[in-house]
């Protein structure tokens, strides 16, 4: 990845702030590396638009699971304690919670592993993952278990599940979750996933990246006071070993799909880019059309990327009222 040393010059060279940036820094609060970054992608209006989508908390949101429970079923039994649901738009298992007279993870049905408490976004990237049963699945960064448990519902616990996570903590909770659920077919590996044998030619690969958790300041506050040009450049690097790692693992004519929590471009499509660029046989294929989402950043800070970004989607605050997420779904043909 040499080649890329003046490209990256130019992506990540220190902003130039104008006074209307500032000023939308100081007035929502923000570290002004992030401010720059949504007027760079979305302009002063969209950015604006976008800071005030960020200051409503994000829904709490649970993703049935079917596999052991009929979803109305549940709707149901939650709405007869007094909760009131109503259906995510973009998730055919997703409910929000309107209200709710107790905690959601203090139920007997979650205790009985028959919801997730999940984000929209995060559910979203397994529906265009698209697992099937009988494939050989790698996620990279799977714990706690959110999409992990999703591959395993949406295949009836038939797909064969490598859930690799470095964190012990974590790792801890996915085993506690696959109990909770009712899932079995898997094998939990606590590793680095770029230490992975590529010998595993897996038929799918997940990789929600690490990421600098820029997307999900509805939910953390705090983030908007992190996000400064050496942070995310560290993060980009983090991510682009992952993917790297991920393009050996994917058997040819295998699938990846690339998320990141995060609206910054260098998180998303940059680092799809610079795949693109150096893997010849490395392909940006549509997601399934029921998701109608935003498309991927082609043009960012004067530099113009791969064309083929542009099928990346992406979900915003403002547009979509869920978390900021990238998603791009990538094909491995054969040389």
């Amino acid at each position: 990845m040499s080649g890329f040393k003046e490209l990256d010059s130019v992506i990540f060279s220190p902003y130039t702030y104008t006074e209307d940036i500032l000023g939308l820094a100081m007035r929502y609060g923000y570290e002004p590396s992030i401010v720059y970054r949504y007027v760079e992608t979305l302009g002063y209006q969209g950015a604006t638009e976008l800071l005030d989508a960020n200051e409503r908390p994000l829904p709490e949101t649970i993703r049935c699971n079917d596999y052991l429970v009929d979803c109305d079923t549940l709707k149901s039994r939650l709405e007869g304690k007094g909760f009131k649901l109503a259906k995510l738009p973009l998730a055919p298992h997703g409910f929000e919670v309107l209200e709710a007279p107790i905690s959601v993870g203090a139920t007997h049905e979650y205790l009985q592993g028959y919801y997730y408490i999940q984000d929209p976004g995060s559910m979203i990237v397994v529906y265009i993952l698209d697992p099937k049963p009988g494939e050989l699945i790698v996620d990279m960064a799977a714990a706690p278990g959110g999409k992990a448990t999703q591959i395993l519902q949406l295949t009836r616990d038939k797909a064969r599940l490598v859930a690799v996570d470095i964190s012990k903590r974590r790792m801890k909770a996915l085993r506690s979750h696959m109990q909770r659920m009712g899932f079995t077919n898997y094998i939990a590996v606590r590793m680095d996933a770029r230490l992975l044998p590529e010998t595993i030619k897996a038929e799918r690969v997940l990789l929600d990246a690490p990421s600098s958790g820029e997307g999900i300041i509805r939910k953390d506050p705090g983030r908007r006071r992190k996000g400064r040009v050496e942070d995310i450049k560290a993060v980009h690097k983090l991510q682009l070993s992952l993917l790297e790692k991920a393009v050996k693992l994917v058997a040819d004519e295998g699938v990846i799909v690339y998320s990141a929590c995060s609206t910054a471009v260098e998180e998303g499509e940059y680092v799809v880019h610079k795949i693109l660029e150096t893997h010849g046989e490395i392909h940006v294929i549509e997601p399934n059309g029921k998701f109608r989402l935003s498309q991927g950043i082609t043009y960012y800070r004067g530099v113009k990327l791969n064309p083929e970004v542009a099928r990346c989607v992406r979900l915003w605050p403002h547009i979509h009222g869920t978390e900021g997420f990238f998603i791009c779904k990538l094909l491995k043909t054969r040389r």
